[in-house]
């Protein structure tokens, strides 16, 4: 996977992209990266990206020339994706992980103050995507959460790949949260390990581990309950 990060702040997206999982897969060569700086585009002597909105108001506006050719000097194939992150996007979750995943090359546009140029959405955008309500100071933190989610469901990144069938949301579950684990010790502060996940009995773990993964997706997000009872009808 390749994923194109546009964005003002290059040395903070490369130091975000070298830690853990993300790291481990540069090595492993699953994951590359090229990060694109608007400030490269620009004509002036101050290298500016911002300017005042159109019709007054409060914050600067992140201009569409720097950011439109800063995608453009990166010559994408055909369908390739270009997300904007912004908080009008879709909802960022397991299932667009998965998608977006399957694409071999995905580029980030990583939005600052206000927002961007109306203009960058329509001549360059394919889709925008939100990790959640709220507002962060910009998008170079949501696009590294989404490139981690997308890059941990590749093949080989992972130490133990069966972690990844018991994840919270992932298809064995049912899109359910992930049941509870124990480690040592056994015993802390008066709380025990549940006797079944300490005899060894395989067959009664998993009956344990779902009907946990159960409890906890009730009680923590029941909405995930109804979506799953939909899917199914």
């Amino acid at each position: 996977m390749k994923a194109n990060v546009i964005t003002i702040f290059p040395d903070v997206m490369e130091e975000i992209l070298s830690m853990g999982m993300l790291g481990v897969a540069q090595k492993k060569g699953l994951l590359q990266y090229k990060l694109v700086n608007p400030r490269d585009f620009t004509k002036d002597a101050h290298r500016t990206v911002d300017d005042v909105p159109y019709g007054g108001g409060a914050g600067m506006v992140m201009m569409a020339p720097p950011i439109i050719e800063a995608v453009e000097s990166l010559s994408l194939p055909p369908g390739s994706p270009v997300i904007l992150m912004s908080p009008a996007g879709k909802r960022f979750d397991q299932d667009l992980a998965k998608r977006l995943a399957g694409h071999p090359e995905i580029t980030f546009i990583c939005g600052r103050y206000k927002g961007v140029d109306e203009r960058v959405r329509e001549l360059v955008v394919t889709e925008e995507v939100s990790i959640g309500d709220f507002i962060l100071s910009g998008g170079e933190l949501a696009a590294a959460v989404c490139i981690e989610a997308m890059v941990r469901l590749l093949e080989n990144v992972l130490g133990n790949e069966d972690s990844r069938d018991t994840d919270s949301f992932a298809t064995k579950r049912g899109h359910l949260l992930d049941c509870a684990y124990y480690t040592r010790p056994a015993e802390y502060r008066g709380s025990k390990v549940p006797d079944v996940l300490l005899s060894g009995n395989h067959k009664e773990i998993e009956k344990w581990r779902e009907r946990s993964s159960l409890e906890k997706t009730r009680a923590l997000r029941p909405d995930l309950l109804k979506e799953e009872t939909n899917k199914k009808k």
